[in-house]
């Protein structure tokens, strides 16, 4: 979980590659839409071999895909992928960027895209990212048309390619050149990697230039497509691992705009130091530095890398001066094994409270070094001591966390959304990949006469008996937090509910602020509260009866003030860091006149599935399935059995339980399969009673009408009547992996289509087998269901 916070190990071979990119002035800017959207293999070729400063810039953060390893959904899943992406970027050698654009799932159309996004916008970012990034090539993952599949693949050439002439326009965003070092860049051109994703999907060809970046990194001991297998495994959320790839490997390339390019995309660009006016000398520099390395002893680079350091400084200010005098001064810390480390002993850090932070200094390979300063925050400790060759300087100081200290939020998150993208308002922190640490503290070490700054972020150390030394985030919370459980209740008519509320007092004083509530519509609640040491409940009785989400925020009430009460959400996978953010502590009911059939469901769980938490609260006793579960003996008890989204993806041994499935719906059971993407296009006999395909047919628009082809049906009659209205109110999409081709045994019971299109009967798909039934669908209950939306409960 915490392994990608650790401090990196740098090998002599990783300072000798760093040390021969000090003479490449070279950037490269790949462009899409989403998180594993990027050629992950020209991009290891570009950062590791040919040794340019590469970035990918995403559109968005992926907050509308779709989550293998997980129930997270939405932003919550935005940020496991920008976490993911981060640890692809240290795979493969780039750098990292986002726009504000929300994922807000699959879109059929550029001008859709564009238009929940504010194209204005969201161009406005990517501007901002050329000007900041300057590349000399803008390479493109996909067309702006209807090749490249997804309305955000091709929204996000349309920006490239409009942001590539408005980012050398001074008059488009003008109060962007405000911010120092922000200035009009013109790349020399912009190109269109084009692409052969299998038959039907080939968009390249001989007359395109190409380049092979298939090669063999002998000092990395990889070839480009194992780094790229290796970057996008990374990609876990989304299982989109590859097969490390070796040997010749070509690319193509599309000129879209710009200077034409005849045998590589880096073609008429000086990418040496003679693009700097008086930098010739420090190529010579940096040659001899490169033939001197000592792949044994490191640190008898530093003399020459402080001299290289010397020499840039007295360059002109300009974009390669700051870029190269980054570059040497870390390579200086690596090549003398230099440790400099700030770590605490929690996780988290109260405002207002101290904090307690230990530092350790560590000159591992005896350059001649002295610390001079140590400063975080309101901390600053004058040192001027000598460092002696690996022998750890331990220094503990306490710091206070100002009660106006930020939060630790990801700074997309810190205002309300808009309904297509997040709302930034420094403009500074747009493109960033994550939000500054909590705190960093900076080092202020002389080396061989040369004062150099190093800064570290301040983080949680601990040793896990099995994993090891480990390091996690540092945190900074308010002194209470509070969450409803649960967080959605289902109410019938004229039902009462007990409403929890956790308060948690962070400060360890034991006297958190008093909770109270605000509802949205209001509404007449009865409450009463049973108190209780950190937590309140309520008895609740909705005043009205008829169909609606209300919203229930929790006010902290303290000394006469009122504030939002927020609630601390975690995140933690083994492959990410810990993830922490904050929301106001927000419970919805869903009031709405049920009524159910049947009492138990066995249920089979798939990925990001939280389903039957709101079968629960719809009044169903819902038991979890494993493979021992799966006999016609153990089945029989239940009313129903309901396999999770992608259930048949994620657990190879229910093909293999087939039968036994269909035993159970042969003997009078009900099988619910919701959708699942495996096998798409193939006749499948392994998942229903009669034969039928899993399409990739899907309905994006939550507007869409839904038309109802068997009114009479049962499934839209019993217990609870569906009409028009349960369809209002849903979010991203209708229904995603339709059933097709399906075998005349079965009976669609609606359609629906995307505008402009034709009619689609594949969302919900029933066949009547033996006493018993079996049911397909692709509507999208998985993202519904969560969100509290009341025509789906009913």
């Amino acid at each position: 979980m915490a392994a990608a916070q650790a401090p990196a190990t740098v090998t002599s071979a990783d300072i000798y590659l760093r040390l021969k990119k000090l003479n490449v002035l070279g950037t490269v800017l790949y462009v899409a839409a989403h998180p594993d959207d990027e050629n992950s293999r020209l991009i290891a070729y570009m950062a590791k071999g040919r040794l340019y400063r590469t970035g990918y810039l995403s559109m968005t953060r992926g907050d509308g895909g779709q989550n293998l390893i997980g129930d997270e959904q939405g932003v919550e899943l935005g940020l496991i992928r920008t976490q993911e992406m981060m640890a692809a970027r240290r795979v493969d050698g780039a750098e990292q960027f986002f726009t504000r654009a929300f994922d807000f799932g699959f879109s059929k159309s550029t001008e859709e895209a564009l238009k929940t996004w504010d194209k204005e916008k969201i161009l406005s970012d990517v501007v901002w990212v050329i000007r900041k990034f300057q590349p000399d090539v803008i390479i493109t993952r996909f067309p702006p048309d209807s090749r490249a599949g997804h309305g955000h693949h091709s929204a996000s050439a349309v920006l490239a390619h409009e942001a590539f002439d408005a980012a050398a326009d001074p008059n488009r965003f003008p109060e962007q050149l405000k911010y120092g070092g922000i200035k009009p860049w013109k790349a020399k051109r912009i190109l269109w990697n084009s692409f052969n994703f299998g038959p039907g999907a080939n968009t390249t060809s001989e007359d395109q230039m190409k380049i092979n970046v298939g090669g063999y990194n002998p000092i990395l001991g990889k070839s480009y497509g194992e780094l790229a297998a290796i970057s996008r495994t990374n990609h876990k959320s989304q299982g989109a691992a590859l097969t490390p790839a070796r040997g010749e490997s070509m690319e193509y390339f599309n000129l879209v705009a710009g200077e034409p390019a005849h045998s590589d995309p880096m073609d008429g660009i000086v990418t040496d130091w003679s693009r700097v006016e008086g930098g010739q000398a420090i190529g010579g520099m940096v040659d001899q530095a490169v033939r001197d390395y000592s792949l044994m002893a490191p640190e008898k680079s530093v003399p020459a890398l402080v001299g290289i350091y010397k020499a840039i400084s007295r360059l002109s200010d300009g974009y390669w001066k700051r870029e190269k005098l980054k570059e040497v001064r870390d390579l200086i810390a690596d090549a003398s094994g230099l440790w400099l480390e700030a770590v605490v002993r929690t996780p988290y850090a109260v405002r207002g409270d101290s904090l307690v932070v230990n530092y350790t200094v560590n000159d591992r390979l005896g350059a001649d070094m002295t610390i001079g300063s140590i400063s975080v925050a309101n901390f600053d400790t004058t040192l001027n001591q000598r460092l002696a060759a690996d022998r750890n300087l331990v220094i503990t100081r306490s710091i206070l966390v100002s009660p106006k200290k930020m939060l630790t939020q990801p700074y997309w998150l810190a205002e309300p959304m808009s309904p297509g993208h997040f709302n930034v308002k420094d403009q500074r922190l747009i493109g960033d990949p994550l939000s500054a640490p909590a705190y960093e503290a900076n080092f202020l070490i002389t080396v061989d006469g040369l004062s150099l700054s190093f800064t570290r972020p301040v983080q949680y150390k601990y040793t896990n008996p099995v994993k090891g030394e480990l390091y996690e985030p540092l945190t900074i919370l308010p002194r209470a937090t509070a969450r409803f459980n649960p967080e959605l209740l289902v109410f019938g008519d004229g039902e009462k509910k007990r409403l929890n509320a956790v308060v948690e007092d962070r400060t360890g004083l034991g006297h958190p602020p008093v909770l109270g509530l605000t509802a949205t519509p209001a509404l007449s609640i009865q409450a009463a509260d049973d108190g209780g040491s950190g937590g309140s409940s309520w008895t609740v009785k909705p005043a009205r009866p008829e169909t609606a989400l209300v919203s229930v925020d929790g006010v902290f009430e303290d000394g006469g003030q009122k504030d939002t009460a927020m609630e601390l959400r975690t995140i933690a996978y083994e492959h990410i860091p810990r993830i922490d953010y904050f929301r106001p502590a927000t419970a919805s009911f869903v009031i709405a006149d049920i009524k159910t059939a049947g009492h138990r469901i066995g249920y089979i769980e798939g990925a990001g599935d939280k389903v039957p938490e709101a079968l629960r609260q719809m009044g169903y006793e819902v038991a979890m399935l494993n493979e021992n579960d799966i006999t016609p003996g153990y089945l029989k008890q239940f009313d129903a059995v309901i396999t999770g989204v992608r259930a048949y993806d994620v657990h190879g041994w229910l093909t293999s339980r087939h039968s036994d499935l269909m035993e159970y719906v042969k003997d009078g059971g009900n099988l619910i399969v919701q959708y699942n993407r495996g096998n798409l296009g193939r006749m499948s006999t392994n998942i229903g009673p009669y034969p039928f395909a899993v399409s990739n047919i899907r309905v994006t628009d939550e507007n869409a009408r839904v038309s109802f082809l068997q009114a009479s049906n049962p499934v839209l009659n019993y217990p609870n009547k569906i009409t028009e209205k349960d369809f209002e109110g849903w979010i991203q999409e209708r229904g995603i992996y339709f059933a097709g081709q399906t075998d005349p045994q079965y009976e669609a019971v609606l359609s629906m289509s995307d505008p402009g299109e034709q009619e689609q009967k594949g969302s919900l798909e029933i066949a009547h087998y033996g006493k018993g039934v079996f049911v397909y669908t692709g509507l999208v209950f998985f993202r519904e269901f969560p969100r509290g939306c009341p025509g789906l409960i009913a």
